[in-house]
């Protein structure tokens, strides 16, 4: 795997056709089904890193968020990668940042965080303006950003084919996520009621016992503190109506102040997302 730290020595090294996994570092075992994913449809994969302050709420979370450079490069390369790079402000906005409106979906849920998905879509934009990838792949995990993701894409750079990767979990159940290396053994363990409360909404019939039982259970752990648990149609982030034909499940908290977000199709399929033996 090549790692490179300038975009000129990025647009000597792409290839026309590649596959492409933007990450902000803090690499894991999700990161790397992701990188998996894109090698199965390109031998050429670029993964990169970039820490994108746009998307932050407040500096203590920016200065907060986990680093580990040497193990993203060991990881990204045993996936697959072939091309890992760092960039810096400068060469992702060689010309001034236009920043890029997430609109009403970007303004509900996790949009709640001031500025979040706005800051999300002006980084990608970038990206897939250095890179120009021919796929790029995005975890299911972040369900809102994949969907403004995919309409930008869809504006902006509709030959990029945006695929999303499932969920990858620990044996528990926990969503892997490059901030769980914040939470104690203990409040990983308490963490579990985001996907015990998964489960328990999908083997309801109807959306109003689905968000019984999603909320009893999430109640159940009083060290979680709720932020949002609703029943979506995930094609159009409205609030799923009984015909809706793609329901889904979505829950966002905290515990010990760190911040799990998750989400669940409602098929009653009882194991949809890939588990870890971690």
């Amino acid at each position: 795997m090549k790692v490179i730290k300038s975009a000129t020595e990025l647009s000597r090294a792409l290839i026309q056709s590649s596959a492409f996994v933007p990450t902000m570092g803090a690499l894991h075992a999700g990161h790397q089904s992701l990188i998996k994913k894109a090698r199965e449809v390109s031998e050429n994969v670029i993964v990169s890193v970039y820490v994108n302050p746009l998307q932050f709420e407040n500096q203590e979370d920016l200065t907060s968020y986990p680093s580990s450079p040497r193990v993203d490069e060991e990881l990204a390369a045993a996936a697959g990668a072939t091309i890992l790079w760092r960039p810096n402000q400068s060469e992702l906005y060689p010309d001034g940042m236009t920043k890029i409106s997430s609109g009403e979906v970007g303004a509900i849920y996790e949009g709640n965080r001031a500025g979040h998905f706005d800051g999300v879509l002006t980084v990608v934009h970038a990206l897939f303006s250095n890179i120009k990838p021919t796929w790029a792949i995005f975890g299911e995990k972040d369900l809102q950003q994949l969907f403004l993701i995919r309409k930008m894409a869809s504006e902006f750079f509709p030959a990029i084919k945006v695929l999303s990767g499932e969920t990858f979990r620990e044996s528990s159940g926990l969503a892997l996520s490059s901030r769980n290396s914040r939470l104690s053994a203990e409040n990983k363990n308490c963490a579990t009621v985001v996907f015990r409360s998964l489960q328990a909404a999908q083997s309801q019939p109807a959306i109003a016992e689905m968000k019984r039982e999603m909320l009893a259970t999430l109640s159940s752990e009083p060290s979680f503190t709720l932020d949002y648990a609703e029943i979506i149609d995930d094609t159009t982030f409205d609030l799923a109506v009984e015909e809706s034909r793609n329901k889904r499940a979505i829950i966002a908290g905290w515990i010990n102040g760190i911040r799990l977000i998750d989400n669940m199709a409602m098929q009653n399929i009882r194991s949809a997302s890939k588990v870890a033996a971690i």
